[in-house]
């Protein structure tokens, strides 16, 4: 289950990045270097963001499907993404994850490849050496609005073998996200609702008086 939450993750953190890209700049794949850059500085600036989303995550070869409605709270690199299943937290250091099922805590120190999954800064610096980027056109969004479809390929082969973004014309807001895996996992990501709101430090951190009889198994 961790390295599906941290797929979700990924994908909504790539929600992120294009918050605020213009619909007619989504249409000039040369433009790309200097719309991320738009998009890092705008996130800096931010005191935070909040996300609502549903999810569907499904592997016609394991057999697996599962949907689910989730939140994620940022601010820089810092996270609180929750899902019926588990609630994890990140400070920028160490990383919480509460299984409510168990009652258990796992803290670890994620590095390397992980932080790619969890830190959106990283993704932010790696979009340009790691992604190419691609118009496909244009459809109507869940919302009867039109919207653009584009396309972000790895430059090198990943698990990850191809997201599509969905972009409202009139609002330039991302509505969905599709990811496909190169192990056949195929998440569908759709966006309800992104709002700038102010967060505390503090707040992502394991708040552990609220736990008081988890398992903490620290795994650093």
């Amino acid at each position: 289950m961790n390295i599906i939450m941290k797929r979700i993750l990924c994908n909504v953190t790539v929600v992120i990045m294009f918050i605020v890209m213009s619909g007619n700049a989504f249409a000039q794949t040369a433009d790309a270097k200097a719309i991320i850059e738009k998009t890092s500085q705008l996130y800096k600036r931010w005191e935070g963001v909040n996300v609502k989303f549903t999810a569907n995550i499904r592997s016609d070869k394991n057999g697996i499907s599962e949907s689910f409605e989730g939140t994620i709270m940022m601010k820089n690199d810092k996270f609180i993404l929750e899902t019926p299943d588990m609630k994890t937290w990140f400070d920028g250091t160490a990383q919480w994850t509460y299984m409510p099922r168990t009652d258990e805590v796992n803290v670890i120190t994620p590095t390397g490849s992980d932080l790619q999954f969890l830190n959106p800064m990283i993704l932010l610096q790696s979009y340009q050496k790691d992604f190419n980027v691609s118009y496909i056109g244009e459809s109507t969004s869940a919302n009867a609005k039109m919207a653009y479809d584009i396309a972000l390929i790895p430059k090198k082969k990943d698990d990850i073998e191809k997201i599509e973004l969905q972009i409202e014309k009139n609002t330039s807001l991302p509505v969905k996200l599709v990811v496909t895996m190169r192990n056949d996992m195929h998440s569908v990501i759709h966006v309800k609702e992104i709002k700038e709101t102010a967060h505390a430090d503090d707040i992502f951190s394991f708040p552990k008086s609220e736990y008081p009889d988890a398992e903490i198994v620290d795994l650093r």
